[in-house]
């Protein structure tokens, strides 16, 4: 069912809050470890997925088990603190697992670089010296359940005694009767030597994978109540100094409601125009500019009406309300119009606040090419070049597990550069749900920053990449690690981009044919409907809800979807259902014995618009004179009769007429059809002729009767006398 002024909803996805889940459990587990935090688990069978996202599914896949650790304050020891660290073995098999004793082994000598880091943190031991330094018994674990216990060193401990500052290699270990089973950690001991590094950190603002080109009102309530994504996301970077990535389509959901928009969205938008964070605008949709590029587009798509979404009674000015007492002697007023406040137009709807940068592009991590990169640096907006942000590991020095700064230069395009290893520990950090496993990530991300500040000569970028659904526990731990990490401050945008960027070198990066193929798919078939709407009156009543769905369906949360190709499927066939929504009924054949007279045909209107056409009509032949273009005005959600108006020729015969309807910009609407029409003219000739003579031969005898009636009278009374 639609609202008045809306366009007809195609299939969307029901979304739903992810609720808190499991804060007083963390909290008596971990009540003597003051927020354990965790780091990449070791695991003693196959691995989850990597970069999982915050959804009902088990943390560990079933059959599994997960052997974690995590140290206290993001693994950061400083001369005099103690080291204290969280275990936890997850058991996703159906047996139980028996109680172990838990070895915890510190390095003497720190990591010497970002690629050992890397080797280390995915299980790569050989050739790293770690001495055992302490020991904690594990519980035994019940089927589908974790155990978490803690481990750690005092602060006077020899094995802390006189470390330099570094990344130190620190593991967890406990032995199977399939062999020893280890998690890999670090422990970082700060340099405090009073340098500082900038570091931007960059937060997506997104509403997820979606269908429609709007969320709905339901979905905004929902997103945006107690526990909804949108209302996490928020609550995450409210307060910190986050550079902001909104999607320009969640704040155009709320403001087309006008006041039928839930109090929960309306409150939650003007909170996000009142903080005062640096942000830029994504992609309508958050759609990736890749897929666009490539599939031959010159520049990124951007809506081009949201009309069909607005109900001007939303925006009517109320009725002041009539006065408690009455005036005794009531003076009459002249009537006055009422002035109709405007609908905001395309660019109010789509605003994001005060934006920092305009022109800003953001790709699907790891799929922006050279060629894709320069092309968008020819985008000027305000005067400024296009601005693309890309991972480091699109760069060759990144790649190679150097450190890049964010501001760069390739040839003659502008950069931002995100640190590759540290958004990803962030991200994973961000969408866990418990504190003791979302330490791991935290510990990790804080180890590589530990590397990149001692690297860099300029500004650091970090990102949170994005997913819709975190909470604000796991979001503002993320961006508060990245910002008070040893030697770093926070930076905006404007000071990230401050200073001269620093030349980089992009790698050869394949082209994404598979959904660049998809985009190019959707564009064809966005030019059919686009002519099919030269229907309407106000073809954007179509064509705007149109674009805001391929958008949507470009967003690149899609990207890692499964359920992507159906969503394209699904909405092929709801496009292809519009485009046969305006067709001619079938016809039969029929007689025609007059000398003139009307045809009736019938045309199918399944849209709730009012449709313009023409009816072009053809015969076969010369016995037919036909109308050849008649006027259709197609109410909506109905069948109209036109009429034809037809004269025929002397001669009888079958004449066959081709029939099409047409937009009034001559565009083809439904399919061609033809009917045979048998014409009986000369028979009517015939017959009036016949019926002509024998009315004249029945005057010519009644005329001769009544000349031989009189005759004979007049006789008679001739002869009358003479007798």
């Amino acid at each position: 069912m639609t609202t008045p002024g809306s366009p007809a909803r195609r299939r969307a996805r029901p979304r739903a809050p992810r609720l808190i889940a499991g804060i007083a459990a963390s909290a008596v587990a971990l009540v003597a470890l003051l927020a354990p935090l965790a780091l990449p688990a070791a695991v003693a069978s196959p691995s989850p997925d990597p970069t999982p996202t915050p959804t009902a599914t088990p943390p560990v896949a079933p059959g599994t088990t997960v052997f974690t650790l995590a140290p206290v304050a993001n693994g950061i020891v400083r001369p005099g603190q103690s080291l204290t660290a969280s275990i936890t073995l997850q058991n996703g098999t159906d047996a139980a697992l028996p109680a172990a004793e838990v070895t915890l082994s510190l390095g003497p000598a720190p990591l010497p670089d970002r690629q050992s880091l890397t080797e280390w943190l995915d299980g790569q031991t050989d050739g790293v010296a770690v001495d055992p330094v302490a020991s904690a018994a594990l519980e035994p674990v019940a089927p589908r359940s974790e155990e978490v216990t803690s481990v750690g060193l005092a602060a006077d401990a020899p094995a802390l005694a006189g470390r330099a500052p570094g990344v130190y290699p620190l593991a967890a270990s406990y032995a199977t009767e399939s062999g020893v089973v280890t998690a890999t950690s670090a422990m970082i001991v700060p340099a405090d030597d009073g340098r500082e590094v900038g570091v931007g950190v960059v937060v997506p603002i997104t509403a997820g994978t979606l269908t429609d080109g709007l969320l709905t009102a339901d979905e905004l309530e929902v997103l945006t109540g107690p526990g909804g994504g949108l209302t996490g996301q928020l609550d995450g970077v409210d307060g910190t100094a986050a550079i902001l990535a909104i999607d320009p389509a969640i704040p155009a959901s709320i403001r087309v409601l006008g006041s039928s928009a839930p109090v929960s969205a309306v409150e939650w938008l003007d909170r996000l125009e009142a903080l005062p964070n640096s942000r830029f605008a994504l992609q309508f949709g958050d759609a990736d500019v890749t897929a666009q590029l490539q599939a031959g587009l010159t520049k990124p798509l951007s809506p081009t009406s949201l009309t069909a979404y607005v109900d001007p009674a939303n925006f009517a000015t109320p009725d002041p309300a009539p006065s408690p007492t009455p005036s005794p002697t009531p003076t009459p007023t002249p009537e006055t119009e009422t002035e109709q406040p405007p609908v905001p137009d395309l660019a109010q709807l789509l605003s994001i606040g005060d934006a920092t940068r305009e022109g800003v592009y953001w790709p699907a991590d790891g799929t922006a090419t050279s060629d894709v990169i320069a092309a968008l640096s020819r985008l000027t907006s305000d005067d400024r070049a296009g601005l693309t942000v890309i991972p480091s590991s699109s760069t060759t020095a990144g790649a190679d597990g150097r450190t890049v700064p964010a501001h760069g230069r390739a040839g003659e395009s502008d950069v931002l550069v995100f640190d590759a290893d540290i958004s990803q520990q962030l991200q994973e950090a961000s969408v866990r749900e418990k504190s003791w496993l979302r330490g791991a990530s935290l510990t990790a991300a804080t180890a590589f920053l530990a590397f990149a500040t001692a690297e860099t000569d300029g500004p650091l970028l970090v990102s949170l990449g994005r997913s819709a659904d975190r909470d604000r526990v796991g979001l503002s731990t993320a961006i508060a690690t990245a910002a008070t990490a040893p030697g770093v401050v926070p930076r905006s945008l404007t000071a990230v981009m401050g200073g001269e960027p620093s030349g980089v070198e992009l790698r050869d990066i394949e082209p994404q044919a598979e959904r660049a193929a998809a985009a190019s798919a959707l564009l064809t078939r966005e030019s059919e409907l686009s002519r099919f709407a030269t229907i309407l009156d106000d073809p954007a009543m179509l064509t705007g809800p149109e674009r805001a769905e391929i958008l949507q369906l470009l967003g690149v949360e899609w990207v890692a979807e499964p359920q992507w190709p159906t969503a394209l499927a699904e909405h092929h066939a709801a496009t292809t259902e519009t485009l046969g929504s305006v067709a001619l009924l079938p016809a039969s054949a029929g007689d025609l014995y007059g000398a003139s007279a009307s045809l009736r045909f019938w045309v199918r209107n399944d849209l709730e618009y009012p449709v313009n056409l023409v009816l072009y009509t053809t015969p076969d032949n010369l016995r037919l004179d036909v109308q050849s273009e008649t006027p259709v005005v197609a109410t909506p959600q109905s069948n109209t009769r036109v009429e034809v108006p037809v004269q025929a020729r002397v001669g009888r015969g079958e004449v066959t007429l081709a029939l099409q309807l047409r937009s009034p910009a001559f565009v083809a609407i439904g399919p061609p059809q033809t009917v045979e029409v048998n014409v009986w003219a000369e028979w009517e000739a015939a017959g009036i002729a016949v019926l002509a003579v024998i009315v004249g031969g029945l005057l010519v005898i009644g005329v001769v009767r009544t000349v031989l009636r009189v005759r004979r009278r007049r006789r008679r009374g001739d002869e009358e006398p003479q007798r």
